[in-house]
């Protein structure tokens, strides 16, 4: 076989095995939450689907197909039903340039435990995960329903407000690893300590931004159900619902592994250099402990009020992510070891 074949061949075998894990975790962070909110709530959650519960996934998923599909009279048609997938697609591309593990060697091949690793990683994350809003607000106003549109446009005001934020608490990690590439980052970590610990500032910033980025409580205004019914897919059923719910929990995923790879170390951890395969594990445990941790705060903590969502935005978020910018430059320029 050709090398340009082994190179096709080994990439089509990485995002098979990445879309089949992505979708299996993403069905059981669904199950995750459930469980999790009702041990918060001294409940039960899911126990009657299996085994303790875990084939609650699957019966969710098969009334979700063959649920039937509703669209509003005065509907866009066309919009209407590609929202969805404009929504989705993003979410299942985005964690192409995600390191997961170290590099392993197969017999006389090195794998790279990643579909690729361009030297713009960290934009090409932040470019697609934009375009999902897209679908959001092509939702909302496709649907022809005051509800959806009011999502739309809260979560179109929401992206713009809080994403500057995310972008700049990345120039930290980046100027500190002088690279955009998430796996020189995490190399980089290795060879210093976490940023975590040079960059709390940014640290912070970037999971406060994240939540907000994927709609979770409590920044979850675009779908409050007290004041939108379900925001921009309240008219959606059936599997339309399901890929919008099915994005989110994705990019849930997927902005937890940029937080700890850009400040937790992605997949180090003791003895990653002698056992390749131990990365991997560390890297789905850290991920694991963020989502846990999204889901306690949306079982404890109240949604915000509109104003002081985008005020906290535009005057706390947007002027502290600055400042951080120059405390990192002023580290790079004073402190030439790091």
């Amino acid at each position: 076989m050709s090398e340009v074949a082994l190179i096709i061949t080994e990439a089509a075998i990485k995002s098979g095995i990445l879309l089949f894990v992505l979708l299996t975790a993403f069905a059981y962070t669904t199950f995750a939450e459930r469980k999790i909110v009702a041990w918060l709530q001294v409940r039960h959650g899911p126990n009657r689907v299996g085994p303790l519960g875990l084939l609650q996934p699957a019966a969710d998923g098969l009334k979700a197909i063959f649920k039937e599909e509703f669209m509003p009279a005065g509907a866009d048609k066309k919009i209407f039903l590609m929202a969805p997938i404009i929504t989705v697609i993003p979410a299942l591309i985005i964690m192409a340039v995600m390191p997961i593990g170290p590099d392993v060697l197969i017999g006389s091949r090195l794998i790279r435990l990643a579909i690729t690793d361009i030297n713009v990683g960290l934009l090409y994350m932040l470019s697609v995960a934009s375009i999902a809003v897209y679908g959001i607000v092509l939702a909302g106003w496709a649907s022809n329903s005051k509800y959806s549109m009011m999502g739309g446009l809260r979560a179109t005001a929401q992206m713009i407000s809080y994403e500057i934020a995310l972008g700049i608490s990345m120039v930290g990690p980046v100027v500190l690893a002088s690279s955009l590439s998430l796996k020189d980052i995490v190399v980089a970590q290795q060879n210093s300590v976490w940023y975590v610990v040079l960059q709390p500032i940014g640290c912070i910033i970037f999971f406060i931004a994240m939540l907000a980025e994927v709609n979770r409580a409590p920044f979850d205004m675009p779908e409050a159900e007290q004041e939108l019914t379900a925001g921009y897919h309240t008219e959606y059923s059936g599997m339309g619902f399901s890929m919008f719910f099915m994005a989110e929990y994705i990019k849930m995923i997927a902005v937890s592994a940029m937080w700890i790879s850009l400040f937790f170390g992605g997949y180090l951890g003791p003895f990653v250099q002698e056992i390749p395969v131990l990365g991997i594990v560390y890297f789905s445990l850290k991920v694991f402990l963020v989502l846990a941790l999204m889901i306690w705060i949306r079982a404890t903590m109240p949604r915000m009020r509109y104003d002081q969502l985008m005020a906290f935005g535009w005057k706390v978020l947007l002027p502290l992510s600055l400042v951080q910018v120059l405390i990192t430059a002023a580290m790079v320029v004073f402190w030439a070891p790091v």
